[in-house]
């Protein structure tokens, strides 16, 4: 079947989007915009972009030639600034058509990196506070054009008449706004001098505020920034950097740090944490572009292990996101993270040449930080593992004292396994560092990188008890009938029972189990009671000699020599599961149930033999 000549074309007729502004006004209060303040910081935004290109047409005039005027007075917001301005035909093409950016236009497009907005959008968000937004200007670009009016309103219409040039005397633009009642918040005098503050402290044009009440304005951005001003010292260049840290950031910084990245116009500071902060914790950073703030929460500024500082830095080259209140992820982004990563690390280079102090205040509450760093950054692990503080058998101690006592360093696996040992490998010489904690072990097993001369190996239970001294073989021969009551007591818990002598004599026994030894014998459980089930088939490939836990006695401890003595079975047992139950507390590892059960049974069991005996 064949179409007639006159048939429909069946995409039919090509039609234009109908936008309703009230909707899309409130898609960008709740999604892009984080909250109805920033319609002051898109007006001076514009106003910043405005007097950019203004100086594209006069390079010769000075910074301070045009400048940005805010007025505030309870019932309007004014915003004025001597830009460029806009012709009649720029206010029907940009004004009136959402998303469309005067910095598209007129060959501006390829030169967008000397501005701040790039979206078009900016002008929408003042109706998040007005209904009503009047914008009065005149281009500077065609000297003899007229002013020209534009009113937008919430519904989506608008209006645009031209005046007398007297209407607006000097090139620019002024944008009032009528603030709804519910707006008050934000359009209050002080609330706007206060966000004009915030947003604009860093612009490099003279903004001024006015309350109306008849003073003079007060300047928004009085001094440049900090790291842009002279100095007569070094020292008093770095107490005023740590004195605008302290102000920004509400605490004294450990030092400063100052950031320059010449490529991509970046300057700025970076503030080291006085106190500890918990591992992974990421602060955000306060990243102004060309002066306007963006973010005071822009964490990818900087990478994930450098969170013992916060950072405030001005930038030229790096991109907004649509809201302009985080940073775009780009190539740009991700060289300037890498740059200022290496600048952090040359500061910790720089503290260890020549500052020890600082590096020991440093180390105290950020070796943390400093260990993740080490972990991947062989430059760092040179310079500074030895100065690491770690927990071992000799206290908390660097590991370069620490392997200059011990030249086989040992180092446990996890943090109960170091509390089991601590005291009786110390007691006998050896060194042990508690490898229980977040990057320790990987970085102890590092340290022949650092020190060939030293030696590394995990502790097991076999080396520890191995250098526990055996107990001659009368003493052996006559404790043999406790030691097997006190197995069959223990075998509930696949624990094996030995005499050894070993210091420190206080202490009556000594747990040896580790992790790995109790997940077996879990495993090996499981098996025996899925035994010929499907589980039970597969647990039981996985099945090895599940490897036993030790209760080691020690026979220098006056309690132990009078309980191996015991010849009364039931007491025997008992003491036995007391002996088991105090020496599973001091390993301070979770004790499962049937280990707290038997402690306090033990516990009873031991009080009404007492009490029986002195009745």
């Amino acid at each position: 079947m064949t179409l007639p000549d006159t048939a429909v074309d069946p995409a039919g007729p090509d039609r234009t989007f109908q936008v309703d502004l009230r909707g899309l006004v409130d898609l960008l209060s709740h999604h892009l915009y984080s909250s109805p303040r920033v319609y002051l910081r898109e007006l001076m935004q514009n106003a910043v972009d405005a007097l950019t290109a203004r100086h594209g047409l006069e390079p010769t005039a000075t910074a301070d030639a045009f400048g940005i005027r805010l007025y505030a007075d309870g019932s309007v917001v004014r915003v004025e600034d001597d830009g460029v301005g806009l012709t009649e035909a720029d206010v029907h093409t940009f004004l009136a058509t959402i998303g469309r950016s005067s910095k598209r236009a007129d060959g501006i497009a390829e030169q967008r990196g000397d501005y701040i907005g790039q979206f078009g959008i900016g002008l929408l968000s003042c109706f998040l506070v007005a209904d009503e937004i009047h914008v009065l200007s005149r281009s500077a670009r065609t000297p003899d054009a007229p002013a020209v009016e534009w009113r937008g309103r919430g519904d989506g219409s608008y209006t645009v008449r031209t005046l007398p040039a007297s209407a607006r005397p000097r090139p620019g633009t002024t944008v009032t706004l009528t603030p709804r009642a519910d707006a008050a918040e934000w359009t209050r005098p002080a609330q706007v001098h206060a966000l004009a503050r915030h947003f604009g402290s860093l612009l490099r044009h003279p903004v001024t505020f006015d309350d109306g009440t008849g003073g003079a304005g007060a300047s928004v951005n009085p001094e440049p920034a900090p790291w842009a001003r002279t100095y007569p010292t070094p020292g008093s260049r770095s107490r005023a950097l740590a004195a605008y840290g302290a102000d920004v950031f509400g605490f004294t910084p450990l030092d400063t740090i100052e950031l320059d990245l010449p490529a991509v116009g970046l300057k700025g500071i970076a503030c080291v944490l006085p106190e500890t902060v918990p591992a992974g914790r990421r602060h955000g950073h306060r990243v102004h572009v060309k002066g306007m703030l963006l973010s005071e929460q822009a964490e990818e500024i900087l990478p994930e292990w450098a969170f013992f500082v916060r950072c405030v830095v001005d930038a030229e080259s790096l991109r907004p996101t649509a809201s302009r209140e985080s940073l775009y992820e780009d190539d740009t982004l991700a060289a300037v993270r890498d740059a200022l990563a290496e600048r952090l690390r040359a500061w910790i280079a720089r503290a260890a040449a020549s500052d020890p102090d600082l590096l020991a205040r440093f180390l105290q509450a950020h070796h943390l930080a400093v260990k993740s760093l080490a972990v991947h950054d062989d430059e760092i692990l040179r310079m500074l593992l030895p100065w690491l503080p770690f927990e071992t058998t000799d206290g908390h101690t660097t590991l370069d004292e620490f392997a200059r006592t011990h030249r086989t360093v040992l180092v446990t696996s996890s943090v109960e396994e170091f509390r089991q040992v601590a005291a009786i490998a110390s007691a006998a010489g050896l060194g042990v560092v508690n490898g229980g904690y977040t990057y320790d072990r990987e970085l102890v097993h590092r340290l022949p990188e650092i020190r060939p001369e030293a030696s590394v190996a995990d502790l097991d239970p076999a080396t520890l008890t191995a250098h526990l001294d055996p107990v001659d073989r009368e003493t052996e021969l006559a404790a043999a009938s406790y030691l097997a009551l006190a197995r069959d007591a223990l075998a509930v818990f696949d624990c094996d029972v030995a005499l050894r002598t070993f210091q420190p004599a206080s202490a009556p026994a000594l747990l040896v189990d580790s992790r790995e030894a109790r997940h077996e014998r879990t495993r090996s459980q499981l098996a025996r009671e899925q035994e010929g089930g499907l589980w039970g088939d597969i647990l039981g490939h996985l099945r090895q000699e599940a490897p036993r836990a030790q209760l080691i006695l020690n026979q220098l401890n006056p309690l132990v020599r009078t309980a191996v003595t015991i010849d009364e079975p039931e007491l025997a047992r008992t003491s036995a599961e007391a002996l088991y139950g105090q020496a599973a507390m001091l390993s301070r590892r979770p004790l499962r149930p049937a280990e707290s059960s038997l402690i306090n049974r033990s516990f009873l069991d031991l009080l009404a033999h007492a009490l029986r005996k002195d009745s």
